[in-house]
């Protein structure tokens, strides 16, 4: 197990409270809990890629990041008819 794979490990502990925010929050606090998990899977993602040494993989993070954020914006815009 390498520092990067260590750092990986150590980094997934903080999924519980986006996923704590997703499941049991006000909607706004659902959005917040929704784009924060993006941005940890996104560098989780860049972690075991560089822990398993294949750089090709780099692409998937950063195709998850912009799509993250679209979909952030998708949900934000459904949010706002509702409240």
């Amino acid at each position: 197990m390498n520092v990067w794979m260590l750092t990986a490990t150590a980094a997934s502990v903080s999924l519980i409270p986006c996923a704590w925010a997703c499941l049991r929050g006000t909607p706004e606090r659902r959005l917040v809990g929704l784009e924060m998990t993006g941005i940890i899977v996104t560098i989780l993602l860049v972690l075991l890629t560089m822990a398993r040494h294949r750089l090709p993989f780099i692409d998937m993070p950063l195709t998850l990041a912009l799509l993250t954020f679209g979909a952030g914006l998708v949900f934000a815009r459904f949010l706002e008819k509702h409240l």
